[in-house]
């Protein structure tokens, strides 16, 4: 007994010191939670609460369907996907046989109602000089009158006689009031007007411009820079008018919609800058964009068949807002391109609270146009003008 008393002193002696050390580990863990509960708190108090963001964010842009406006036959492909082409480009032709016929006769048709419509001008001048010689006839004829009458109250002719004088007088003034009516008649016709603003040649150079448009149209351009996706049209495929033919998507305006919970917006104002990563690239690349406008409904709101929560089941679901994010310089775009669909994350810096929570001011250009079918019109008229110039030859 006597020689395990020493190995039980020293166990005894032994156990205190784990006992302190166990407890100094949980107090020193509890100091570093406390720490960093309370670093976290720091942080998100002067910093971490003036950010929002999400990973529910994806690429968009412009779909530029490209569609026939007359139907034809497809005799020509310019452009298959994936190529690179530029406003104006040839993307597909029709064939353009009977466009060319139509241009023909639209053509011919205004030739000929200028020649008609000049006529009229010269049957007003006609009738014109055929009232003045009217006239003269008429006071003719009513001078013979009075000198026969007077001859005839002194016997010196027959009653005849100035009853045939007055016949003839009868008939001039006839003749003038017939010639007068026609002058009337043709004057109407060409009243306050030149050839080239006549109705009729107005609407002959429409049906010119409608046939030369269609001519024009047979070839179909694109109407952006792009690139071209989506190509289904085959060559000799009948087309009709609004078929969707291939699309172009230019893809340096392309832009961010990210969709934030409603939770998330309390403090989101239009032109907070943005940062913004693409799973594409990961975190090498940061993009600099801004907030444009904030959704003005929820995406439940604008589906096809919105939610029905008048109902004894109702579950609140937090609800999600469209945000659109731009790119502040398109040059990122061209380092590193992204295209439609992309997954994105970004995140929303909040300081800065003085924007407007929607749009202030209505837009004041367009938001996105195009110049490439104005050439088409005017060189129409342009046709129009020479074919009309070409047929008043001689007029002054």
């Amino acid at each position: 007994m006597s020689s395990q008393t020493p190995l039980a002193a020293d166990n005894t002696a032994v156990q205190p010191p784990q006992k302190n050390r166990r407890g100094f580990l949980l107090r020193l863990l509890a100091a570093i939670l406390v720490v960093v509960f309370v670093g976290w708190g720091v942080w998100y108090y002067f910093d971490g609460r003036w950010y929002e963001g999400t990973d529910d964010a994806y690429v968009n842009g412009n779909i530029v369907q490209i569609t026939p406006q007359i139907p034809g036959t497809v005799v020509s492909i310019g452009a298959d996907d994936g190529d690179l082409v530029h406003a104006g480009d040839v993307l597909v032709k029709l064939d353009p046989s009977d466009a060319d016929v139509a241009l023909t006769q639209a053509k011919a048709n205004l030739a000929n109602t200028v020649r008609k419509v000049r006529g009229l001008y010269s049957s007003v001048s006609g009738a014109q000089a055929d009232v003045a010689a009217r006239k003269v006839a008429v006071d003719k004829a009513r001078s013979d009158f009075n000198r026969r009458r007077d001859l005839a109250k002194s016997g010196a002719i027959s009653a005849e006689e100035l009853s045939h004088a007055e016949d003839t007088l009868t008939t001039a003034e006839s003749a003038l009031i017939a010639a007068q009516q026609q002058y009337q008649t043709n004057k109407v016709l060409v009243d306050d007007t030149v050839v080239a603003s006549h109705p009729e040649v107005q609407t002959a150079a429409a049906k010119l411009r409608a046939a030369y448009l269609d001519d024009v149209r047979s070839t179909i351009v694109a109407p952006v820079d792009g690139y071209v996706a989506k190509r289904t049209v085959q060559l000799g495929q009948r087309v009709a008018p609004g078929s969707a033919l291939m699309a172009v998507v230019p893809l340096h305006q392309v832009w961010i919609d990210a969709n934030f919970k409603e939770t998330q917006l309390t403090k989101m104002r239009i032109g907070q800058p943005v940062e913004i990563h693409a799973d594409v690239y990961g975190s090498a690349v940061t993009y600099k964009g801004k907030v444009q406008s904030l959704g003005v409904g929820t995406g439940s709101a604008f589906s096809l068949l919105p939610a029905q929560n008048a109902t004894g089941n109702w579950i609140k679901i937090v609800q999600r807002v469209p945000v659109r994010i731009t790119f502040d310089d398109p040059k990122q775009l061209d380092q590193h391109p992204l295209r439609i669909g992309l997954s994105t994350k970004v995140e929303v810096t909040l300081h800065d609270q003085n924007g407007p929570l929607l749009a202030q001011q209505a837009p004041t250009a367009p938001a996105f146009s195009t110049d490439v079918y104005k050439k088409e019109l005017a060189q129409a008229d342009a046709l129009i003008d020479q074919v009309i110039h070409a047929n008043m030859a001689g007029e002054h």
